[in-house]
């Protein structure tokens, strides 16, 4: 074997190690969008979202029952919501594992900073 055979070939193992490695590296913003969009919606009777009164829609919340509730006051604008500003649904810290409606709201509604 030549010795310019043997640097040709461990700067393809080289090349090849440095792609393989950008390719992990992507991996997860290719990954992500496509998980959010296989997670379930969350069902306003979810034990865990009657508990929170969770409801899809803001404007149904029954403010006498709901004192701490204010009509600007929506999951899109709540610091608990994850994901894609402008997304119809979106993760939520308090329901791993469901999205949860921008439009929507719970009592654990915190405000954005």
């Amino acid at each position: 074997m030549s010795d310019s055979f043997a640097a040709r070939q461990s700067m393809t193992r080289r090349t090849a190690c440095r792609g393989a490695l950008a390719a992990l590296a992507a991996l997860p913003v290719v990954i992500e969008p496509a998980r959010a969009q296989a997670l379930p919606h969350l069902s306003e009777q979810d034990p865990q979202a009657k508990a929170l009164g969770y409801l899809e829609n803001a404007k149904k919340v029954d403010a006498k029952a709901n004192p701490t509730y204010k009509p600007d006051q929506t999951c899109a604008n709540c610091l608990l919501l994850q994901g894609k500003t402008g997304d119809a649904y979106r993760p939520c810290n308090l329901f791993p594992g469901k999205l949860v409606a921008s439009a929507g709201w719970c009592k654990a509604w915190v405000k954005k900073p």
